[in-house]
């Protein structure tokens, strides 16, 4: 959605891109019942709800890496990697 939005710049196809990153050992985690619930519970976060699943699935135990302003500038503990160097 940000790429045909112009937010962000990707010339790769993003199948193609997926694939090659799970050949890599990138690993997805499914959003589930306990990772909503977290994400709705989230306090002093911005309301856009699909910044707060990810950040939810981040404090599973995972870093995040972001440029997401919002995101680094949230006051929550969160394991966050800045991502805009």
């Amino acid at each position: 959605m940000l790429k045909s939005k112009r937010r962000i710049s990707f010339q790769e196809n993003l199948e193609q891109w997926r694939r090659v990153q799970l050949e890599q050992g990138m690993v997805e985690i499914p959003v589930d019942g306990k990772t909503g619930l977290r994400a709705a519970g989230l306090t002093d976060f911005h309301p856009d709800p699909a910044d707060r699943l990810i950040v939810a699935t981040a404090l599973e135990g995972h870093r995040l890496v972001t440029a997401d302003k919002h995101i680094l500038d949230w006051s929550g503990e969160l394991d966050r990697l800045t991502a805009l160097e």
